[in-house]
């Protein structure tokens, strides 16, 4: 990983899209604070385009999408995309399966999820599961004492035992049915909302994440910046980001919009 300072001056450039993690690579410490908004809400007055891309609830989502300085949210690991029109004062759904099939899905991950309670002592059902409509959501970190390593592992070696995907973020193991993710419906997104080609996705786009759950966006685009503390989950990440921010969390995408907007 080369630090992010060294991204050059063409490459920041040609960077027109931002697409970002939420937890611990826009929040700190569990909580979005106000320079980290008001970078998001720079990148928007100088027209640039930000998403982020997170395993968040739909619930969650929906409110980010129509009050955030945002052009749209991925949420649920890939299950949807929210965009808001201000000028017809309309939200747009974009979902990567049907009203039915995720119903469906949802009744074996509830299956999955009573699994894991009972096997997994410490572990919880995420505060948030109320408002996911694809997901399941199991706390590890955010508001249970911090769970091992190998007990997270145990989630994720249950939930894939009995179908579904299993990705570990910084605070919650996310299980769904199905093979969507981050990436898929990123690049969904920004080819059919904002048309853009394969070689624009890679020179105009800029990924930046801190963990396990952002790999395939680390791998796949040559622009994916990891903050700071991604060092410390970066033996759980398959593909690692190209670029790596001196700050942590929230300071790290303070960071990166900062070199975007000054150009160096």
């Amino acid at each position: 990983m080369k630090n992010l300072s060294t991204m050059s001056s063409t490459q920041l450039d040609n960077i027109k899209f931002i697409l970002t993690d939420i937890d611990d690579t826009l929040t700190t410490e569990g909580r979005l604070k106000s320079d980290a908004y008001e970078a998001m809400e720079r990148l928007s007055n100088k027209g640039y385009k930000v998403i982020p891309v997170t395993g968040r609830c739909a619930g969650w989502c929906d409110h980010i999408a129509r009050m955030w300085p945002v052009d749209g949210v991925v949420g649920e690991n890939g299950a949807f995309f929210f965009s808001y029109d201000h000028v017809n004062k309309k939200m747009n759904n974009l979902y990567s399966q049907t009203e039915e099939e995720r119903r469906e899905n949802f009744k074996l991950l509830h299956e999955i999820k009573d699994t894991i309670l009972r096997s997994v002592s410490g572990a919880a059902v995420a505060s948030d599961q109320d408002y996911r409509i694809t997901d399941l959501a199991i706390d590890f970190a955010e508001d249970v004492p911090k769970l091992p390593q190998h007990k997270i592992d145990e989630i994720v070696q249950i939930a894939e035992q009995n179908g579904a995907v299993a990705k570990i973020s910084s605070i919650h193991v996310n299980c769904w049915i199905g093979n969507h993710n981050k990436l898929s419906t990123s690049l969904k997104i920004l080819k059919e909302s904002f048309g853009l080609n394969d070689t624009e996705i890679q020179n105009n786009a800029v990924f930046i994440g801190d963990s396990p759950n952002d790999s395939t966006m680390f791998g796949f685009f040559k622009n994916s910046v990891g903050v700071a503390n991604v060092i410390d989950l970066i033996n759980c990440i398959e593909n690692p980001p190209k670029y790596i921010a001196t700050e942590f969390s929230g300071d790290g995408f303070i960071e990166l919009a900062d070199l975007i907007i000054n150009k160096k």
